[in-house]
């Protein structure tokens, strides 16, 4: 695992891998949440990070709707959301939101890789955003809420380019005609957002369940990758992975120790 350490509420990568909503409704339930704090984000502690964990980083979207997915995982620590891809220190939502800061809404994941493969959280991704929107996701748009997967090794970054070709190469985005734009890049910089921005979809299941559903994400979804309960099926399908145990860490298990 890269090194990795915090200070004033960020992540910062030493591997050298260096809008508005569009809803009124919905700025309304964003507006339920305390006023943006520049400097009241708390710093996170790389302590408490179990032993033998890592970290993954996703952008797709609105962070509100990235920590569901992996949550549930079996292996899955922790889910963490802020902001990273900008250059901007100390970002705020209201920032990144209203402004053109370079960030992306993200989350962090903190995993066990000897339960879960980097590449079985990289499926869970895939199927979770819509991998064609270079503009912003559903009914989201903007810079900040475009998607991406951030690298934090050169070992996600190999495994993250091998997945977006088997994606590209598989056809997949033919049938809609455009391609797809969801990159990679070298995590950088992870600021965690504010507090009131941390498992929403858990605090306050009502609002986080009227946004999602009058943002259109589950009706795109669904057009995307089909039915809910078959979506894992179809990205292995898509990618050509076969099922492997998720508790010897899926097939990138073989990474060199000194690359991961």
């Amino acid at each position: 695992m890269a090194t990795v350490y915090a200070r004033r509420g960020i992540f910062t990568s030493m591997t050298g891998w260096s809008s508005l909503r569009t809803v009124a409704v919905l700025v309304a339930i964003i507006a339920l949440g305390p006023a943006d704090r520049a400097s009241a984000v708390p710093a996170f502690d790389m302590g408490n990070v179990p032993p033998g964990h890592e970290i993954a980083v996703f952008a797709g979207g609105c962070f509100w709707c990235m920590q569901p997915p992996f949550d549930p995982l079996p292996g899955v620590h922790d889910t963490i959301v802020g902001y990273t891809g900008g250059a901007l220190e100390n970002p705020t939502y209201r920032m990144v939101s209203w402004t053109e800061t370079g960030h992306y809404e993200s989350v962090l994941v903190i995993y066990d890789p000897l339960q879960v493969g980097y590449r079985d959280l990289l499926r869970a991704f895939w199927v979770n955003i819509n991998p064609l929107d270079a503009t912003g996701q559903f009914c989201d748009r903007g810079t900040s809420y475009r998607s991406a997967v951030f690298a934090a090794t050169p070992a996600q970054a190999r495994i993250a380019g091998e997945s977006l070709r088997a994606l590209i190469q598989s056809g997949w985005a033919d049938q809609f005609d455009r391609p797809i734009a969801t990159p990679v890049i070298p995590l950088d910089t992870f600021w965690v957002a504010e507090d009131y921005h941390q498992d929403y979809a858990r605090r306050r299941p009502f609002s986080y369940g009227y946004y999602r559903s009058r943002c259109g994400r589950d009706a795109r979804l669904r057009i995307l990758w089909g039915p809910e309960e078959s979506r894992d099926q179809r990205i292995r399908d898509l990618l050509d992975e076969p099922v492997t145990d998720s508790r010897s860490g899926g097939d990138d298990s073989v990474a060199p120790p000194e690359e991961r």
